[in-house]
């Protein structure tokens, strides 16, 4: 009677764990689909915000800016040289270094006329990179076509920031509304001219006008445009650039948009759509045209780097530049971010590399 019992018992504990290796094993691959499937946590960004690499690129410059301004303070030269408040600089045969001087070639050539480099930069990478369309022939694809989109709107902010706002610039006028002129119109023969109803000694409203007669600003609160053009053009050409330098590291894409339907989903997703109905150009086929289109770009964002680290260290109070960054990352965040959230407006500027 006992060996039946345990040939039955044998029986019954090799029959039940049999199904318990099963259940061991379908656990592990639930577990391991479940953990395949789980997405990464900067994958949740909501659209209106950076991704994790975005938000280090963009943190550079406010760091840049702290660096230069601690620099100003901890460099002998710098701390002991005069500052004039009224030329927001070194008085030139006070200037501590060669790069603290208006007149430096880096600053005439180049900051000077700053759009004029980064509009040329931009129009070399979306010609020559075949992400854009055929390179190094002017043919109007529909990503080339939105580039220019986006750059039309970033060049209308620099304009309506720096040259003009149906009048005078949006840094003149908020230089005049907290305080400021032009030091013609404190003059005597200035009052004069204002008591007896000339409006145009008055409407010396813009800092190049002001100039022009050879006054200067004083008083009123003033942003940095060096600051605000640097990092604005800069800015512009990184996050056009980012995503094709991303993809030939083979760095997986984080941004997250709004869908139609208005739920969100990555732009993978949408980046497929655009693939199939515009032809699929994801393809770095033209190594010649993708090293030539990407040079450019980075050669004008290096050199705006360098530029506006000496312009923290040199030029401007902080409140100056702070201000300059911050209406320089409004233009950014408009353009570049606040489409990811609204269908309508990327079907029309769309997205860099989408």
């Amino acid at each position: 009677m006992s060996t039946p019992i345990k040939r039955n018992g044998a029986t019954n504990t090799r029959s039940s764990s049999k199904p318990a290796n099963l259940n061991d094993k379908d656990n592990n691959t639930t577990q391991t689909s479940q953990s395949k499937s789980v997405t990464p946590t900067n994958s949740q960004t909501h659209p209106l915000l950076p991704t994790s690499l975005e938000t280090l690129l963009l943190a550079i410059y406010p760091t840049t800016l702290i660096l230069g301004s601690l620099f100003s303070l901890l460099d002998p030269a710098a701390r002991s040289a005069p500052y004039s408040a009224l030329s927001q600089s070194h008085p030139p045969e006070y200037a501590p270094s060669y790069f603290a001087q208006k007149r430096n070639l880096f600053n005439v050539y180049f900051v000077k006329i700053g759009w004029f480099w980064t509009t040329l930069a931009f129009s070399i990478f979306v010609f020559l990179h075949p992400s854009t369309g055929p390179s190094g022939r002017f043919v109007l694809t529909p990503r080339r076509l939105q580039g220019f989109i986006r750059w039309a709107l970033v060049t209308l902010w620099w304009a309506l920031v720096t040259q003009w706002f149906f009048g005078p610039a949006l840094i003149d006028r908020g230089f005049r509304l907290t305080g400021g002129q032009c030091d013609l119109v404190l003059s005597e023969e200035g009052r004069m001219k204002i008591k007896m109803g000339d409006s145009g000694a008055r409407e010396l409203l813009t800092s190049a006008a002001c100039k022009a007669v050879g006054g200067s600003w004083k008083g009123g609160y003033d942003i940095s445009g060096h600051v605000f053009l640097l990092v604005l053009g800069s800015a512009f050409l990184w996050l056009e650039i980012l995503p094709v330098v991303l993809r030939h590291a083979g760095v997986r894409e984080e941004r997250r948009i709004r869908l139609m339907g208005g739920g969100a989903g990555t732009v993978e997703r949408e980046k497929s759509v655009s693939s199939l109905s515009q032809g699929n150009r994801e393809e770095d086929t033209d190594e010649l045209g993708a090293r030539g289109g990407v040079s450019a770009p980075l050669a004008v964002a290096g050199l705006s780097w360098w530029m506006l680290l000496m312009t923290a260290a040199y030029f401007h109070t902080w409140f100056e530049k702070f201000t300059g960054l911050l209406v320089a990352f409004v233009g950014i965040a408009t353009v570049y971010f606040l489409p990811r959230a609204v269908p309508l407006l990327r079907r029309y500027v769309g997205m860099p590399g989408l």
